[in-house]
């Protein structure tokens, strides 16, 4: 689109339409905080989606300085998500019990972009009443996962990936495989190495989401204590279920079996 001068800060940003889009259902003060916050957690889901995208592209196509700069764009932007939380803990229980009732049956769990963003992390059991109403869902679980597309990163780079690995049914549930982990420790032994440093680059993605569910039980605790979210979710249960339940358990697992290195290779001068 050419140059426009009449463009204006407001008018690119849609503003008009932005700004109209919070309308609190109750007169307490806290309301327009929750409303607000939540909105720009879909925002920031909405980016996530674009960049991860964009990851899988890059991973695919063994692109190592690109997949590494928008896995720590993603990674960046869950630290965001996470921060914001603090700017919500700091409403009372009684300030969101002046409001709560209005919300219905609404519920954060509701939230179609963060389910779809499990999917791309390789989320399969979806309750099938979910899928029924959710095409991008449905298309999200046909996918190969950012995991699957990491494994095709490594084969590009000419590490044996099992072919099982490589060519297996990306509906199912990743199941952790020996095989993928030795050729992950092979991968790790050149640490400075940048196939190392993409993988690395997943367990901040990974370790981001881990580290919001974390604290989004603990911001429901405080604030409803163990009673049911709203629209009769199981609330802080739910999430309590959600936790270290990695994306990427196979580059958990490479840590426990990974050797002390020699001397050499430790100070760089192996031989």
């Amino acid at each position: 689109m050419a140059d426009s001068p009449t463009m204006t800060y407001g008018g690119y940003l849609r503003l008009d339409r932005l700004l109209s889009c919070q309308e609190p259902e109750t007169d307490a003060h806290d309301e327009l905080l929750f409303v607000i916050i939540h909105q720009v957690y879909e925002l920031w889901f909405k980016q996530i989606l674009h960049e991860a995208a964009l990851l899988q592209r890059r991973l695919e196509a063994g692109g190592s300085a690109g997949a590494l700069h928008t896995a720590r764009r993603i990674a960046k932007i869950l630290k965001t998500v996470v921060g914001q939380l603090d700017v919500l803990e700091t409403m009372t229980p009684r300030q969101f019990a002046a409001f709560r009732h209005a919300l219905g049956t609404s519920s954060g769990f509701q939230s179609d972009q963060f389910r779809e963003i499990e999917a791309v992390l390789g989320r399969r059991g979806f309750p099938a009443s979910v899928l029924r109403g959710d095409e991008r869902l449905r298309d999200a679980v046909s996918r190969p996962t950012m995991f699957d597309s990491l494994l095709r990163y490594l084969a590009v780079q000419g590490h044996p990936v099992p072919r099982e690995a490589l060519e297996r049914d990306t509906s199912r549930p990743w199941e952790p495989d020996a095989g993928v982990q030795k050729v992950l420790l092979a991968v790790y032994a050149d640490e400075n190495g940048p196939a190392a440093e993409v993988c690395e680059a997943l367990v901040d993605v990974d370790e981001g989401v881990q580290e919001w569910r974390y604290r989004h039980l603990k911001m429901v605790e405080r604030t409803i204590g163990a009673k049911l979210g709203t629209g009769g979710s199981a609330g802080a249960d739910y999430l309590r279920a959600t936790l270290f339940a990695p994306a990427f358990p196979d580059l958990w697992e490479v840590r426990s079996q990974t050797e002390q290195p020699t001397t050499g290779e430790e100070s760089g001068h192996g031989g």
